[in-house]
């Protein structure tokens, strides 16, 4: 029941954002359209920011669904581009209404959970530290995101697939590579 009313809120957010900005939406919109309390909204997030974060959250990880490997990293982060596309006005919303920082940590995150299970198969046989590991994993990271968000800022005018060919084609063997001079 709790992940129904999550996905009627989400549902509702993304509504109400072909109307207007994220800025001038309140929890009482949202609930007035869901058809719920303010107190049930409250149950389950602690304001609107936190309901975007759960947003942002479950939807990459229905776009990383089984593509978090070395082989399979490319279609886990052009699934990343592709959601983005579909969910644009929200994104754009978020991205506008939203402070960079906030916005950042969020891609942050599920770009990082994708690079760690990356590195961290890349490392087997290996002897790399976590830490080792952690810095390799949030290095990629920082490349990821900066490509995202300029994408983002450029009204998502580029081809997904192309960008996505041009990263896996500067990167290639890098993972392994990186690992190896971490190797005690």
């Amino acid at each position: 029941m709790a992940s129904t009313t999550k996905r009627a809120l989400e549902a509702s957010l993304k509504k109400l954002l072909l109307e207007k900005p994220l800025n001038k939406i309140t929890v009482t919109d949202i609930c007035e359209d869901c058809g719920i309390s303010r107190m049930t909204f409250y149950y389950h997030f602690q304001d609107i920011y936190d309901l975007v974060e759960w947003s942002c959250q479950e939807d990459a990880g229905k776009a990383l669904a089984g593509n978090r490997t070395a082989d399979t990293w490319q279609k886990g982060l052009l699934s990343i581009f592709r959601v983005v596309r579909e969910n644009k006005p929200f994104v754009m919303n978020v991205y506008h209404c939203v402070s960079r920082e906030r916005v950042e940590r969020y891609l942050y995150d599920i770009t990082y959970d994708l690079l760690l299970a990356v590195v961290d198969e890349e490392a087997k046989g290996l002897q790399v530290q976590e830490e080792d590991k952690r810095f390799v994993a949030g290095f990629f990271r920082y490349a990821f995101v900066g490509v995202m968000l300029e994408w983002v800022a450029g009204d998502m005018k580029g081809d997904p697939e192309k960008i996505v060919d041009k990263i896996s084609t500067m990167i290639q063997g890098d993972f392994r590579s990186a690992l190896e001079r971490f190797s005690l």
